[in-house]
């Protein structure tokens, strides 16, 4: 009898579909077999609309032209919002990261989405980053009062972080950076809200360490 869990006898179609779900992150062989065969099961036309949604994800999706974050137009709802406070800027990894530390409810400020962090094992530099845009950004909006670096706490956060904090140490502005609340190699991603919370009450300025 042939074992079900040997895939190379799957149908070459369902081994496609499992591999490409084994590239998600956190989605191992098994779960990957699970949804393939329940995909397999789905009716017709509502495999159709999955498979649209997924083209339409990445052909309608657009990146804000002021805050780096995703859109489905040239400016985002969050930045043409005018009862959010344009006299800060939350700068995080990841779109995700939006969405964590805004359901926080504490948050009335603006965010700028860096897509990642400096990793020199993964060879990205500050270039593959949105932080010329982030530059670009301060130049051109003089309300700008203070700058919350809120990238992860691990070590290609902590690298981020510690270089945004040396480019931006000529302005004005003041850089603080997330505090007591998220422990060390965190990602922000996972942190509830009473977390965010105390993080964002409890941010330092990080300029006075280096006067």
């Amino acid at each position: 009898m042939v074992p079900l869990n040997n895939s190379q006898f799957f149908l070459t179609s369902l081994n496609r579909l499992i591999e490409s779900f084994r590239r998600l992150p956190g989605v191992g062989p098994k779960t990957a077999q699970r949804l393939a065969f329940y995909i397999l099961k789905m009716q017709e036309e509502d495999v159709k609309e999955f498979s649209d949604s997924l083209t339409d994800l990445k052909s309608q999706i657009l990146y804000c032209d002021i805050c780096q974050n995703i859109s489905e137009k040239v400016t985002c709802e969050m930045c043409i919002d005018k009862t959010r406070d344009d006299s800060l800027i939350c700068v995080v990894e990841d779109p995700m990261d939006i969405y964590v530390l805004d359901k926080a409810g504490i948050y009335n400020g603006t965010f700028h989405v860096l897509h990642g962090s400096i990793s020199p094992s993964r060879g990205i530099g500050p270039e593959e980053l949105r932080i010329k845009q982030l530059i670009e950004r301060i130049e051109k909006n003089t309300n700008i009062k203070e700058i919350i670096i809120a990238t992860n706490l691990n070590l290609e956060g902590e690298a981020t972080g510690m270089y945004l904090q040396q480019i931006l140490s000529h302005t004005k502005i003041k850089i603080t950076r997330l505090a007591r609340g998220l422990p060390s190699g965190s990602d922000i991603e996972y942190a509830d809200q009473t977390t965010i919370s105390h993080a964002l009450n409890s941010r330092v300025d990080i300029n006075e360490n280096i006067k």
